[in-house]
């Protein structure tokens, strides 16, 4: 039996998403929270948790997307092709957040206040993108031969926007959480006090989601609630329900560590079950995996590189966060 490139390919471009989500998403989420934290010395406490590492986490971004345009160039092309608007606004989103990151400890203080809209606008409009981007691949794609057949605004749906400000609240809830494994004193209770709502909304989110999409697609609703697969695939609704339930207690009980590690649960369970409701198909609703794969020599060409390259990025992934572990207060700094 020989080995399944395409589908390791497809692995390799799952993790790198994932890590990209969960790392970049705290970041974000970091700027989303800016307007419900005013204080300049705050805000300057918020961005210093992840000055050392934010830049860094882009690097699964990069990884993840190269991988795609290398592995499945069908794919590649065809979401490039119908998701050319929200890729775009997510890129200006990402540089104008990464310039305001760099450029708001350089400001005068009259003059920091532009820099700060500047990243709460760039991280806001980055995730909403991510969250379109997401919710349009599940809407699925008119495809003829190898071409995208539909038009320029095909993603611009309600169930598309729906999904986009359902990411800006999980990101919320892990820059949250992140802020609370972070810091301590004020900023940290404050985000204690927010942790508790945003909880709630994002399992709103996650409710609508999950009724929204078996409804619209029925081959979604198959694959959920048909047997034996409703018994294969009831221990996710439960892991979220138990997740929530975690967070929900180590913020009453006014945990550092725990609302964090079960908020990036309760991320990969979300991606998971989006990831179940469309596999095996890389474009929904017809185009398998399979199906857009690029050649079996590129691929196995690709994965030698890749082979040597993620575990280079895992090892300094790893050694940036261990040295820069603890808590940060208002005397640490980084710029």
């Amino acid at each position: 039996m020989g080995i399944d490139l395409p589908l390791i390919w497809f692995v390799i471009i799952v993790f790198s998403t994932m890590m990209y989500v969960v790392m970049d998403g705290f970041d974000l989420g970091i700027g989303i929270l800016f307007p419900w934290v005013k204080e300049s010395g705050d805000r300057d406490l918020m961005m210093n948790t992840v000055a050392p590492v934010w830049d860094g986490n882009e690097t699964w971004l990069v990884l993840g997307g190269a991988a795609l345009f290398g592995a499945f160039p069908l794919a590649y092309s065809v979401i490039l092709d119908a998701l050319a608007i929200p890729l775009t606004l997510m890129l200006i989103g990402l540089i104008f957040r990464g310039v305001a990151f760099e450029f708001r400890f350089k400001a005068t203080p009259e003059k920091r206040h532009i820099w700060d809209k500047a990243f709460i606008w760039g991280s806001l409009f980055a995730t909403f993108s991510q969250g379109v981007v997401v919710g349009a691949v599940i809407n699925g794609f008119p495809v003829e031969g190898r071409t995208y057949a539909g038009g320029a605004l095909d993603w611009l749906t309600p169930f598309a926007l729906f999904c986009g400000l359902g990411l800006v609240v999980t990101y919320a809830l892990l820059g949250c959480t992140w802020l609370v494994m972070k810091t301590a004193g004020e900023l940290q209770a404050r985000m204690y006090h927010l942790a508790t709502p945003l909880l709630a909304i994002l399992l709103l989110v996650l409710a609508a989601v999950s009724v929204w999409t078996p409804i619209a697609h029925p081959e979604i609703a198959a694959r959920w609630f048909t047997l034996p697969n409703l018994f294969w695939l009831l221990p996710v609704p439960l892991l979220v329900l138990l997740s929530a339930w975690g967070i929900q207690r180590g913020v009453k009980r006014g945990a550092h560590y725990s609302p964090f590690m079960l908020t990036l649960l309760l991320v990969f369970l979300g991606l998971s079950g989006l990831g179940i409701s469309i596999w095996p198909h890389l474009i929904p609703p017809a185009i398998s995996l399979w199906d857009a794969a690029a050649p079996p020599q590129s691929l196995g060409f690709m994965l030698v590189g890749a082979l040597f390259i993620i575990p280079i990025i895992l090892v300094y992934t790893f050694w940036s966060y261990y040295v820069f572990r603890g808590k940060i207060s208002h005397e640490h700094g980084y710029h």
